[in-house]
Parts: C-alpha cells; structure tokens; sequence
C-alpha cells in the first residue's frame, strides 16, 4: 500500500475509546451505581440510540447539539446529503441527546406493559453535537435513573433522589460534595411577585442557570437585555443569593412569601420544598450533604418542580457532577394525560475524565486476574489446568500460560498487568500435590498444599 493510500484509524474527534486499566474503573463504578439503584427499586430498561427528530425536540428541546441519524435505506452517496439537509417530519431521525424525553416516549410506546409509579434505570451512551474539547465529548454514557406516575407523584421521590446521590458518591468516595437544591416554582413564582412577564420567565431561568458560568455582572447584563427593568434585575439578584443555613433559608422565603403580591407560585414552591427537604432529613442523609441554593435552575425546559446539582467541593470547576430534576408534563404531552416524573442524571464518561484529571480517582489494573499458573513443563499443562480450574470454582480470577517462558519473564509479564500472585508447579511439586505461591508485590515465595492453595490465596489478596 502507498504511503498516501494509508488508512486513516485515529478515532473521530469526540467520541472516547479506552485502555483495559480505564474500562475497568468505569465497569467498577458502573457496578457501584446499578447496585444503589436497585436498592431503591429501579429497574433496567433499554431505548434505541435513534430516536424520531420530533420526539428529541419535543417541550423546546432545539438544541443545537443534535446528531442526525443516517437513514439505512438510502445509499451512502446520499446520506451525507440526509444528514445536512436538516430535514423535518415524522420520518427524520437523530441520536438521542439524554435518556429523559427517550424514556418519555417509551413508556407512551408500553404504557399498557408498565405499572406505575415505573422506576427505571438506563446506563446507555448519548449523543451530541458539540464542540469536542477536554472532558466534553461526542458520545457518552449517561447513568438515570427516573421515576413516573399517572396522575400524581408524591414529592418524597423527589427526596429519594439526593439518597440515592448521596450512597452513590460516598461509595465511589470521591471527597466532599454538596447536592444543591431548589424548586423551580420557587423561581417563577418570585418572577411573576416582581412583575416579571410570563413570557420572559423562561429567558430569565436559563440566564440565571448561567450564573456561576459568565458570572453576576453578565447575568445582570443579560437580564436587562431580555427585557428586565435594572430594578427587577437587582431584586432577582439579591434574591437568588439569600444564603444561610437550610432552615434560616426556608424561613426567609416563608416570610417572603407571605408578604410578596401574587405570591401563590412562590408559597407552592416553598412547601414543595420544605417536604423534600424534611424526606432527604428522614432518610438518614446529613445536613452536610445537602443545601438549598436558589440559584439552581435546570435550563431545560421540561422541568417544572425539584431541581438538583451536586458540586465536588474544592473542585467546584468541574462543574455539577449529577443533576436533574420533576417534570410534570413531558411524558404526558405524549398521551393527553398528566405523568410527572422526577429524575437525576450523571454523565459517567464526563465525570471519570474530570476526575482521573484531577486524581481524585486512578484507573484500576489492566486486568482483572489475580492470579497466573505458569508454566514450568509442557508435560503438566493437565495439572495446571485442573488447579486452575479449582481456583476459579473458588471465586479467583486466573489465567493458565499456555506457553512454556524462563521463569522470569512469565513473571515479568504478570507483574507488568499488576497480577498479584504465581503458581509455581513444578515436577516434584506435582508429585506431593505442593505448589510454590510467589507474591509479586511483597516477593514473598511459600509453599502451600494443593488442597489449600485457594483459601491461602484468598487470605492473601488485598
């Protein structure tokens, strides 16, 4: 092949590939969170990577990190022209961008298949079209869990949601974070109190979802911009930087609330809030860990009650590590019936890069073996086969050299993977059904009984 013939194999700006030692982390904290979501009842489901265009877009979601899908039937000199065109209607197709309006159209696909409330989890790779840069990427795994209802969905699964944030972190242990809490009926009601139009709330949500990204004087720039008088800015300003402890923030806004005009999406809010507050209390998660920040918004449109965003403190640059929030109408407007929903998020590839970044986590061992039988004399492959095989019925992870090597390199080779421990067999050692256990890490070598060889190891591993 000519050198201007080469294949070009780097992977596509964007999308992430891994390293043994990194697919490994991820499986591990994949583990982690799939076992704290089925401890509050969550059950796995699956939706397509393609979803209908309408579907993605609908409640607003315009977004312009939308991947198009390729449609199959057309040959590959048109689908370049499929994918530009930009094309509307039932039959365009895209990626889908998060696992929420996905999982809204799901259950109106199996409504009759589901029981409700219906808890779910997903642990499936999304797709956006955005600018790929470090710790942003193309594609990705995102980790939901949801839970929806028909009719009516009791605000305590809003206070399941920093539980279940709370296990989850703690047992990854990742430091010190701080789940960030608010209502978005706190938000308009306290718009609508100062005279804010309800045509302009939506435009001062995602301002003030920006805030701790462009900052108080560009927020107030941009408030004004939007229509805002300088004497509303200044009050929704002061307003969404009321601070205090959890329960001297929800008697200032009781205490506004009361006095406000038009307050009664404001007074909804607030004992929204204070029932969440009191059920995360309930279920044993600290004071700590937890804390009411009205400047929390959720720019996404479908939110509507509960909204959350968890901060890794001392490194609040990497920005919310888990967010979500209530919806009330999103799956609904697929059926003309009122399902609200509650949910969190967490972007899994985004969040291990950032934190192998900033060594807040390591990768693990390129491997999951604990143990290597090498390979002494070709005439004893069956002995090292049936131990081999005796370890793995005791639970270890093994792996039997096929291939006869000087000693030390089989050595060499296991201790590069970070494999623990080597079974030495040998011919006299076959014959008393002994082995010599190597220890690479300590280079302790003992001689242990066939009959024992797994319980020793197992005592040993670390």
């Amino acid at each position: 092949m000519a050198k201007s013939d080469k294949i070009n194999f780097s992977t596509p700006s964007g999308f992430p590939e891994f390293l043994p030692s990194e697919k490994r982390l991820e499986v591990h904290l994949l583990d982690i969170i799939r076992r704290v979501f089925e401890s509050y009842g969550f059950t796995p489901i699956e939706t397509p990577a393609v979803e209908r265009l309408e579907v993605l877009q609908a409640k607003g979601n315009q977004g312009d990190n939308i991947i198009y899908g390729i449609d199959p039937i057309l040959p590959p000199n048109r689908q370049a022209e499929k994918d530009k065109s930009g094309e509307t209607g039932s039959e365009a197709r895209a990626l889908k961008f998060d696992q929420t309006v996905p999982f809204a159209a799901y259950i109106a696909r199996h409504l009759n298949e589901l029981t409700f409330p219906f808890a779910r989890y997903q642990m499936d790779m999304v797709f956006r079209g955005e600018r790929a840069k470090d710790g942003r990427f193309r594609q990705f795994r995102q980790c939901d869990i949801d839970v929806v209802a028909r009719g009516k969905l009791s605000l305590l699964y809003d206070a399941q949601m920093p539980a279940i944030i709370t296990e989850i972190f703690e047992a990854i242990n990742i430091g010190d974070f701080v789940i960030r809490i608010n209502n978005r009926k706190i938000l308009t009601g306290f718009f609508e109190s100062v005279g804010v139009a309800e045509n302009q709330i939506k435009a001062c949500i995602g301002i003030i979802d920006n805030l701790e990204k462009i900052g108080e004087s560009k927020v107030k720039l941009e408030l004004e911009k939007a229509g805002i008088s300088s004497e509303q800015t200044e009050k929704i300003i002061e307003f969404i930087k009321i601070d205090g402890s959890i329960d001297d923030i929800l008697d200032k806004l009781k205490h506004l609330a009361f006095n406000l005009p038009s307050a009664e999406q404001l007074n909804l809010g607030v004992n929204e809030l204070e029932t969440v507050i009191n059920g995360v209390r309930d279920l044993g998660v600290t004071d700590k860990r937890f804390c009411i920040d009205l400047s929390i918004a959720r720019g996404l449109n479908y939110y509507t009650g509960t909204v959350y965003e968890t901060t890794l403190i001392g490194h609040e640059a990497l920005g919310s590590i888990c967010s979500g929030g209530r919806y009330e109408e999103l799956v609904g407007m697929f059926l003309g019936e009122k399902m609200p929903g509650v949910g969190i998020s967490i972007g899994l590839t985004r969040l291990i890069s950032r934190l192998l970044k900033a060594g807040i986590l390591n990768t693990l061992s390129a491997t999951p073996t604990q143990v290597v039988v090498v390979n002494m004399q070709e005439d004893l492959m069956p002995v090292y086969l049936k131990v081999s095989q005796q370890l793995r019925q005791a639970g270890i992870n093994v792996v039997t050299n096929f291939e006869k090597r000087p000693l030390g390199k089989q050595f060499q080779a296991a201790d590069k993977q970070g494999i623990q421990f080597c079974v030495i067999i040998g011919a006299d050692e076959a014959a008393a059904e002994k082995s010599s256990l190597k220890d690479l890490k300590s280079g302790e070598q003992i001689e242990v009984a066939l009959a024992d060889l797994a319980e020793e190891i197992k005592l040993r591993l670390v």
